[in-house]
């Protein structure tokens, strides 16, 4: 009996890394895809966190998180335009780099205490993509000496429109992959 409540264990355990592991590997295939609009390029990797968030919980997400940047400052090219390195901390985008984690956090844990809820979920990925916003424009400001409101002109009013589409498509599609993904016991 004992042996068999070890094997769920470790099974449970090997599924979790597993999971953290695939969702890594799927925020460093989609992150890199993106369209220069200044600055700032326009990317899939918020799109990638924001069904990270969905499918493995603001905990999980949050590590596949970490190790996606991790993956990013020791040189993979995994950032926009198959960038990688901790030069890209550095420049016009690093802001928005660190800003992911404050993003999960924020939206993971609102999704977390809201799953079933629709508007409280989507209301916690705006307010977290907010404060990567937040980061992001400081960090654009101060690096390129512009005032925050050309900041936020430069670094955050293009991307609104294609964020708020990003929001909206994992909390409708989010619930449901994670759902047929717990059916097919992968999470």
């Amino acid at each position: 009996m004992e042996s068999a409540s070890a094997e769920s264990k470790n099974g449970s355990r090997l599924r979790s890394m597993l999971s953290v592991a695939v969702m890594t590997a799927v925020i460093c295939v989609l992150a890199p895809l993106s369209l220069p609009v200044g600055p700032v390029p326009v990317s899939l990797a918020t799109l990638a966190l924001y069904f990270a968030i969905y499918i493995l919980g603001w905990k999980k997400a949050l590590l596949a998180t970490a190790l996606y940047l991790l993956l990013g400052l020791v040189g993979a090219p995994v950032f926009s335009a198959y960038t990688g390195g901790a030069a890209c901390f550095a420049g016009a985008t690093g802001g928005y780099l660190v800003g992911y984690l404050p993003l999960v956090l924020v939206g993971g844990l609102a999704v977390s205490r809201w799953q079933e809820k629709l508007l409280p979920s989507l209301l916690g990925l705006v307010f977290g993509t907010a404060v990567l916003y937040g980061v992001g424009t400081l960090w654009l400001a101060r690096l390129a000496h512009l005032s925050f409101g050309a900041a936020l002109l430069k670094g955050v009013v293009p991307f609104l429109f294609g964020d708020a589409c990003k929001i909206a498509a994992a909390a409708f599609l989010g619930p449901k992959i994670r759902k047929a993904l717990v059916k097919a016991r992968v999470l």
